[in-house]
């Protein structure tokens, strides 16, 4: 039942996925590929109602933005005075090979903990300029989605009445 609704919200999905994924890529944002997973989205569809969504986790952060304490940003999150989390900073330095120097410019030893907080202290005062990674896609699908929802939807009730009456 409501195949074809179901096929027009799996379309609409797939589409925000797609285009997420590859807004993602281009903005240099798919470092750890864990983002890039989550994009896929979930659809539930029973005979009487239907439930699309995304778990985008920190991914929020990187579509919406964060102001930091000194610049701000049009967004709903803000650092105020907490910092984000140093641990996952100091593993993308260490993926990504960021490394501090001494003060003859050779590089030192991994302290990969330091170079997380510097990071995340920069992150705070300076905020996550908004990347609209995920919005602008969803936007995008979500104009042409209702007069596609609709026709899907009549064509399930036809369905449905043609099945109905044929059965008497």
């Amino acid at each position: 039942m409501l195949t074809n609704t179901k096929e027009s919200l799996e379309k609409f999905k797939r589409f925000v996925a797609q285009q997420s994924r590859s807004r993602l890529s281009k903005a240099k944002k798919n470092d750890s590929k864990g983002l890039y997973k989550k994009l896929g989205g979930v659809l539930k569809v029973s005979p009487n109602s239907f439930n699309l969504s995304w778990d985008l986790g920190y991914g929020t952060f990187q579509d919406k933005g964060v102001s930091g304490t000194e610049k701000k940003y049009d967004t709903p999150y803000s650092y105020k005075s907490k910092m984000p989390p140093i641990s996952p900073l100091a593993d993308w330095a260490k993926r990504k090979g960021i490394r501090l120097r001494d003060d003859k410019g050779k590089f030192q030893k991994g302290n990969y903990k330091t170079i997380g907080f510097l990071i995340a202290r920069s992150i705070q005062k300076k905020g996550l300029k908004p990347s609209l990674f995920f919005t602008k896609p969803f936007e995008q699908g979500f104009k042409k989605l209702p007069d596609e929802l609709l026709e899907a939807y009549g064509l399930d009730i036809e369905e449905f009445l043609q099945f109905t009456l044929n059965k008497k």
